[in-house]
């Protein structure tokens, strides 16, 4: 019996879309406005994480770049399941936040449990044989604890972005789409909101609150 990451390892790797997403990018910043976070040690696939500020923007960008390298398994009765095989994941943040040049060093930082969180968010459908889409929540733990003792979130909601049109969030790559999902972190009731009541009342909560998509760490919570 294979273990986890030799299975991980014998799935169809699509190394085409390395270059997909680096031409894809080139179409709205700069080589110099990005900063690569290089895995060092990949256990199951490659997965870094691009830094993306511009002059231009009033935010960053955190963007994952190695999950497209493999599909995930969409259900057969998903409308048009082909086009959600393939996903990076982004969460947009204030423009001055800092990261450690080496995340999760010795030494650490405040911010790494957002690299960390970003990448844990991209390897979950891969590990665990199945997929994201607009609307699904993942949690950091399953006893619904902190992503770390630096913040209150205990998971995340992927939404289409408000900042970026489908031009940004969807593209192709051969015959395969990407998608680029927004991450939003959740406090504990907010996440328990969205899997009682659904995606549709949860956005309605978004609306209601005039929730920005840029990332506020201290952000008030949506349910008091």
């Amino acid at each position: 019996m294979l273990n986890f990451y030799e299975d991980i390892h014998q799935r169809e790797h699509f190394y085409e879309h390395i270059e997909c997403l680096s031409d894809h990018l080139s179409k709205y910043f700069e080589e110099d406005e990005i900063t690569i976070f290089h895995e060092m040690l990949s256990p199951d696939f490659h997965l870094d994480v691009y830094l993306i500020r511009t002059a231009n923007r009033n935010y960053a960008i955190l963007l994952t770049s190695g999950a497209r390298l493999l599909r995930m398994n969409v259900p057969d009765n998903i409308p048009n399941a082909a086009e959600y095989e393939f996903a990076e994941y982004m969460l947009l943040l204030p423009k001055d936040i800092q990261f450690a040049e080496v995340v999760n060093s010795k030494e650490g930082d405040k911010n790494d449990w957002i690299i960390t969180m970003l990448k844990d968010i991209a390897r979950f459908p891969h590990h665990y044989n199945t997929f994201f889409a607009i609307g699904h929540t993942v949690q950091a733990t399953e006893e619904r604890t902190p992503y770390s003792p630096e913040t209150n979130f205990v998971g995340s909601a992927l939404l289409p972005s408000v900042t970026f049109d489908e031009g940004f969030t969807k593209f192709m790559c051969g015959m395969d789409t990407i998608n680029i999902y927004s991450v939003f972190p959740l406090y504990r009731n907010e996440l328990e909101f969205k899997m009682d009541k659904g995606y549709s009342d949860f956005i309605q909560l978004l609306i209601d609150g005039n929730v920005p998509e840029i990332f506020d760490e201290n952000r008030p919570n949506l349910l008091g």
